[in-house]
């Protein structure tokens, strides 16, 4: 390309295709550089749960609005509102079930206690060993794998330029700007968002900027189709589970076990010592599984940063470079956050405040 654009967005996931969205709307030239497919990276690849609880507190706001704007997306994404159980099997995780659920229900979410009787009523399935659950009318999930899709139709429409297999290898700041190589090919914009989920540190380096971020692996294991063992989104006080059953059968299981690998390397891969467990937890749920077979595993990147909030804003250092990611749950809110995150950078006054990534940050508790 021969223009300079006025923003290059470094990345085609949710929160990169969406700021681009709006910069565009807001006249900007934009111009988005996937190194793989549009909306392949974790954005494609998650579990695609749009769960309020199992989000942090102070992100609460922003789950609520990102939720709304999944279910205006509807059957494009495959939105469902299913309604979500989160259910502890022992004193402990009843204690940590009530604590953490008061807490996201006091910042906004619409979550209330159930009896476990009245639960064995609603989800037959389930195991009777629940000793405590909370529910939320609002909770379902959306098919990761159309986002991409999703996407790409909408910037298509938009008339927003992406290159795909646009690996960045280098990043060279110039009098107008910025240009940015992929291998032989260069890219000249004037402002840089950073948007690229798992690869945000490796990017972030190239612009001197030595950041905080850490990558998770995520595992996700999908079944045979089977008969209708749920009808809602299930999930574990801990965290560790979250799982939902599609209209052909299929349940999706996940809960943030670990695989293995770099982001640097490519995908990762998964680990049996945590897919083991994983599936152990879901079948101890629901017993019924034992029943059928798991056709596939496999993982996806998460990155984060200590204190689990995102990095939003400005790039240390860098006054034409700006940040978007690293925070776990970032599917729930990608869409309201990227709209976000595009004012910002047209200057325009923002509905919620953003994550400054300057700010100190100290290990933080996924409350």
């Amino acid at each position: 390309m021969t223009c300079t654009f006025d923003i290059a967005v470094i990345g085609g996931g949710i929160m990169g295709c969406g700021a681009a969205l709006q910069l565009a709307g807001g006249g900007m030239n934009t111009v988005i550089l996937e190194q793989g497919d549009i909306g392949g990276g974790a954005s494609g690849v998650n579990a695609g749960t749009l769960s309020m609880q199992i989000k942090r507190v102070k992100l609460m706001p922003y789950a609520i609005k990102g939720h709304a704007e999944w279910e205006s997306m509807g059957s494009s994404v495959g939105f469902k509102k299913t309604g979500g159980y989160t259910l502890a099997f022992n004193d402990r995780e009843a204690e940590l079930l009530n604590e953490r659920m008061n807490m996201k229900r006091e910042a906004g979410a619409n979550i209330t206690f159930i009896e476990p009787s009245k639960l064995e009523n609603i989800e037959p399935h389930l195991t009777k060993k629940i000793v405590a659950a909370s529910y939320c009318p609002d909770d379902g999930f959306a098919n990761s794998s159309l986002t991409g899709q999703y996407y790409r139709n909408r910037i298509e429409e938009a008339g927003i330029h992406f290159f795909e297999r646009y690996k960045v290898t280098g990043i060279r700041s110039t009098s107008e700007g910025y240009e940015i190589n992929s291998g032989g090919e260069t890219i000249s914009a004037r402002r840089i968002l950073l948007a690229c989920g798992g690869w945000m540190k490796t990017i972030a380096a190239m612009l001197g900027a030595d950041l905080p971020i850490r990558a998770r692996v995520n595992t996700v294991s999908v079944t045979e189709r089977a008969p209708k063992f749920i009808n809602s989104v299930i999930g574990h006080a801990t965290g560790l589970l979250t799982m939902k059953q599609k209209d052909n059968g299929t349940l999706l299981i996940g809960g943030g076990w670990q695989g293995k690998g770099k982001p640097e390397d490519g995908r990762g891969n998964v680990s049996i010592d945590s897919l083991i467990p994983n599936l152990q937890l879901a079948q101890f749920v629901v017993p019924e599984l034992s029943k059928i077979r798991i056709i596939r595993s496999w993982t996806g990147f998460e990155s984060n940063v200590p204190d689990f909030y995102p990095l939003a804003g400005k790039l240390p250092n860098n006054d034409n470079v700006f940040i978007l990611g690293c925070v776990r749950g970032g599917y729930t809110i990608g869409p309201y956050i990227s709209k976000l995150m595009g004012d910002y950078i047209l200057d325009k006054e923002l509905e919620l405040p953003l994550f400054d990534p300057s700010r100190k940050m100290e290990e933080g508790k996924l409350i």
